[in-house]
């Protein structure tokens, strides 16, 4: 999905590992806080290795997070670059006609919808 959004995939590869590591890590403080304020004897009875698989789905969990969030925010930014696209209906279009909204900006006219002259000072 990087490639494809042109974004640096090492980058993003790497990132996904460390989500997937921050949500294990998230998942067992969870599991040992809940658990160890219900059931205290269920944490004491039971192997490590049984509690790391149930901090796995978690871990699982903020590795599509995060992939989602990617997805979501790439999908955006590449509708934005795709809507300041000149089409090709523009080409031979004055700026003027593919703007048509600066014309709508106010300009500095006087009563009679004159534009006055510029004074910068100098005079010939």
């Amino acid at each position: 999905m990087a490639k494809k959004h042109e974004q640096s995939g090492w980058l993003y590869a790497i990132l996904g590992v460390l989500s997937y590591y921050a949500g294990l890590v998230l998942g067992g403080v969870l599991l040992g806080i809940i658990l160890g304020l219900l059931y205290p004897e269920f944490i004491e009875s039971s192997s490590e290795l049984f509690l790391g698989l149930l901090t796995i789905p978690v871990g699982i969990l903020c590795c599509w997070g995060f992939y989602q969030i990617l997805k979501v925010k790439w999908e955006k930014e590449f509708a934005e670059k795709e809507r300041n696209k000149p089409k090709i209906s523009d080409i031979g279009k004055k700026e003027e006609d593919l703007y048509p909204t600066q014309n709508l900006l106010p300009r500095n006219t006087n009563i009679e919808g004159e534009t006055p002259e510029k004074n910068d000072g100098f005079r010939f």
